[in-house]
């Protein structure tokens, strides 16, 4: 396995949760992209971010970047995102990237997709300066609007589950729905269900062995019988922990301020 980088200032890039080959094809494939679009941020999401990575799984790059200014003002926009899968040297990439104009409005919204990109611990290549400029303008944006997101995707993942139900999709549920649980009872953002189930439960250690054997490893139908009620349970609690959450009903009006001013500042710079 690498080590972490430490970079002066304080963003670790974790090519470390990586194997030594899975890092030189995502390091050479993240140069070429470079060369395409300005990443503030490329996140690795997935299973390697939620504490179960399998031998087989892909990696899950979901980036944020900055389009040039003069890029966005013309009469056709050239935002510049993509979405792109591929399998490079023997290892499967998904990878992402999105707009942060784009991503700054979903932030506002609760999205809890763009908030891990910009807040999640994984980071494999970023801006490092306007990365830490930014993240506390993110956390002050944070709001109750976040059960919308995290709800209403362990719901989707709870229906994907019961029709072909395996390890991966019952534990892909109990981690969006304790991301959400945690995030409106603390305010910190936490996407590894080893930390999460420490303190929320259930014990997981059965499921992310069959997991980890191969990501299509089956449940039968009494096994899924058995984690319904545990799901549903993890799901509701999200809607319990709302009415007593630390996070305000919805962005303030300074943190809405400070999240334009950062765009516009940053904008201005790369023109």
């Amino acid at each position: 396995m690498n080590e972490a980088t430490d970079v002066p200032g304080g963003v670790p890039l974790r090519h470390d949760v990586l194997t030594e080959h899975q890092a030189k094809v995502a390091r050479a494939y993240l140069a070429k992209r470079a060369g395409e679009r300005h990443h503030l941020v490329i996140y690795l999401s997935g299973a390697h971010a939620y504490g179960f990575p399998s031998p087989d799984s892909d990696l899950d790059l979901k980036s944020v970047h900055i389009a040039r200014t003069a890029d966005l003002v013309g009469l056709v926009p050239r935002p510049g995102g993509a979405e792109v899968m591929l399998v490079e040297d023997g290892v499967e990439i998904d990878y992402g990237s999105n707009e942060i104009g784009d991503v700054l409005r979903g932030v506002l919204k609760g999205n809890g997709n763009y908030l891990e990109r910009l807040l999640g611990e994984l980071v494999l290549e970023a801006d490092v300066p306007r990365l830490l400029g930014l993240r506390p303008l993110v956390k002050a944006a944070l709001s109750r609007r976040v059960v919308r997101h995290y709800g209403g995707f362990a719901t989707s993942q709870l229906r994907a589950a019961e029709v072909a139900p395996t390890a991966k999709k019952v534990l892909y549920v109990l981690r969006t729905a304790r991301t959400g649980l945690h995030l409106l009872r603390t305010g910190e953002l936490v996407t590894d269900l080893n930390q999460l189930v420490t303190e929320y439960g259930p014990d997981i250690a059965e499921l992310k062995a069959r997991k980890q054997s191969g990501e299509r490893a089956a449940l039968s139908t009494d096994e899924l019988g058995h984690w319904r009620g545990v799901l549903d349970r993890a799901i509701a609690d999200m809607g319990g922990a709302v009415i007593t959450s630390v996070l305000p009903e919805e962005p303030t009006g300074a943190a809405i301020a400070a999240l334009e001013d950062w765009l516009k500042a940053t904008r201005r710079e790369l023109w």
